[in-house]
């Protein structure tokens, strides 16, 4: 304000300061203390422009006074704490509240911004007495508060050239520490430019923000479902090459990637993944489709296995002929990848040998083992260490030899996936308290695999509790039944168990009779009851025999001659 004030004013004003000087100078040397006004950097300029306005209007005739401004205070030694302080607010790019008389306006807006603000080099400099240590805390320093200041404009160009809620815009500008150390490089390289070299820094990384659009991709990839955290990794990966970002997904939407998916193939396929050639991609999604994988799975597979994108063409080859070696045709290789697309791309040549032999020890053949990964392929996710060895041992405890494990790999292998603590032995516990022996659930296992994969709350225990309650079976014969038959334990109660159970007591069978009858022969409850009914008319009406005979021999409602009842 001083500036616009008026000239009548500023030489009363600094009239009246410099006779105060001057009878401060010329005052008695005896006197204890001596009292002078200090000025800051902005009445000096500002009495020295003064000054030499009264010597171009004096007199010539009249003698000149000699005016020496006083020297700048000597720099004065400054802790840690407020050399902190003062490197903050030279930094600073917000006003903050102001009194009347404030020696620094704190606003990197004001019109005299170099008189202002306190330099750098007050503090900065070094003088001999330091080391240097100090100094390079304070650049460090520096480059942290210059750090907080980038962040806080990429913060302000999100929300409000962006429109994005400041919570939102919090989340992702903390998440960008790469992206920030490029805004801030890119706006110091700017100021070498003539266009730019008087510009203050705000201005400088807001254009940079500006030209790379960046608001514009973070809105773009928040449309297509990205979280806040996915779409800073993305954008740090760029290194600052945000317009490589748009056409890597652009791409991988070509290819039928979607969702979620486009970030994991990001993250996920490596840090080259950007500098890749769009014609080494499309080379290598070309031949894995000319090999059985669709190109409407391209996608699946790419946004599950994005390894794939990280790859050689000769690795892509190589990994590609390893699975065709072990005789899978070109249609069970696309199925295989396209059920489990780890296979093709996650583990290593080392690993997948391993398991492979392994596999080959249950006396299966290179062929065959090719035909259980093309059906099974998440075999190959499995650890040996971790689910095999413990599952073959836990069979070899029931007694089940070499040739039945091998059956029950080949007839079930999601056994060899599946946790053996929490899915198979609380079966296999349940079986042991009905009364049957180890060796009996072994042959269970090897002839009913999949008994192991069934509910044990959904659909075992409610198959025995109707077959004990329902079915007429004694708690005696529960175990002998189940050995007997355990595909039992498969059947629905309401479209199958529960339907026979009617037709035989429609028959006059009773309750007991027909527990004897299952504890006999356990399939009469597995049959169609279609099948049954001519097969009963033959019994009674052409061989003849009282009901009595079927209940005492309940084989003989398999009767196969009953087929060709007419």
């Amino acid at each position: 304000m001083l500036l616009h004030c008026n000239v009548s004013y500023y030489t009363s004003t600094f009239s009246f300061i410099s006779s105060s000087l001057r009878r401060q100078d010329n005052a008695d040397d005896s006197q204890d203390t001596v009292i002078r006004r200090r000025h800051n950097a902005r009445s000096i300029s500002l009495y020295i422009r003064h000054n030499r306005d009264l010597k171009l209007n004096k007199n010539p005739n009249e003698s000149q006074e000699t005016f020496v401004p006083p020297p700048p205070p000597p720099r004065r030694d400054l802790d840690g704490e407020n050399r902190s302080k003062l490197l903050e607010l030279s930094l600073v790019t917000r006003r903050t509240p102001q009194f009347p008389g404030s020696i620094y306006a704190q606003s990197a807006s004001d019109a005299d911004i170099a008189s202002s603000l306190p330099s750098l080099r007050n503090f900065l400099g070094s003088d001999g007495d330091d080391d240097g240590e100090s100094e390079r805390e304070m650049i460090v320093k520096a480059l942290e508060i210059r750090r907080k200041v980038t962040k806080e404009i990429i913060k302000e160009s999100l929300v409000r050239k962006g429109r994005f809620g400041i919570t939102y815009a919090t989340n992702v500008t903390d998440r960008l520490g790469d992206f920030v150390d490029h805004v801030m490089i890119q706006a110091a390289a700017l100021k070498r430019l003539p266009e730019f070299s008087e510009s203050r820094f705000n201005l400088r990384a807001r254009t940079v923000i500006e030209d790379s659009n960046f608001v514009p991709l973070v809105r773009w990839l928040k449309h297509h479902e990205l979280s806040y955290n996915r779409i800073a990794k993305i954008i740090c990966m760029s290194k600052g090459n945000l317009d490589s970002i748009r056409i890597m997904i652009e791409w991988l939407k070509s290819i039928h990637v979607k969702g979620e998916f486009i970030a994991v193939a990001f993250l996920r396929s490596g840090d080259n993944i950007l500098q890749r050639n769009r014609e080494e991609l499309n080379e290598i999604v070309e031949y894995l489709e000319s090999n059985g994988v669709r190109r409407d799975w391209m996608g699946y597979v790419v946004g599950r296995c994005p390894e794939l994108l990280s790859f050689s063409m000769e690795e892509v080859k190589s990994r590609v002929d390893f699975f065709l070696k072990m005789g899978m045709n070109q249609n069970d290789f696309g199925t295989m990848v396209y059920d489990y697309p780890k296979i093709i791309g996650f583990f290593s040549f080392q690993v997948m040998e391993k398991k492979i032999n392994y596999l080959k020890e249950f006396g299966l053949s290179t062929e065959e083992v090719g035909r259980l990964l093309a059906y099974k392929p998440h075999l190959m996710g499995c650890s040996i260490e971790e689910r095999w060895k413990p599952l073959v041992k836990y069979f070899y405890y029931l007694g089940i030899p070499k040739e039945g494990m091998k059956r029950i790999l080949v007839v079930k292998p999601i056994l060899y996936c599946i946790d053996l603590e929490k899915t198979i032995a609380p079966k296999v516990r349940f079986l042991q308290e009905m009364g049957i022996p180890n060796e009996a659930i072994g042959n269970m296992l090897v002839k009913f695999p999949s008994l192991l994969t069934n509910s044990l709350y959904k659909k075992i225990r409610p198959v025995v509790i109707f077959l004990l309650t329902r079915a007429g079976v004694t708690q005696k014969d529960i175990g002998k039944v189940i050995a007997m038959d355990p595909a039992l334990l498969g059947c629905s109660i309401g479209t199958k168990l529960e339907p026979n159970m009617r037709y035989y007591i429609s028959l006059g069978i009773r309750f007991y009779q027909l527990g004897e009858m299952i504890a006999d022969f356990p399939m009469l409850l597995r049959y169609n009851v279609d099948n049954l009914r001519p097969k009963y008319r033959y019994l009674r009406r052409t061989m003849i025999r009282p009901l009595q005979d079927l209940i005492e021999f309940p084989r003989a409602s398999d009767n196969p001659k009953a087929h060709h009842y007419g």
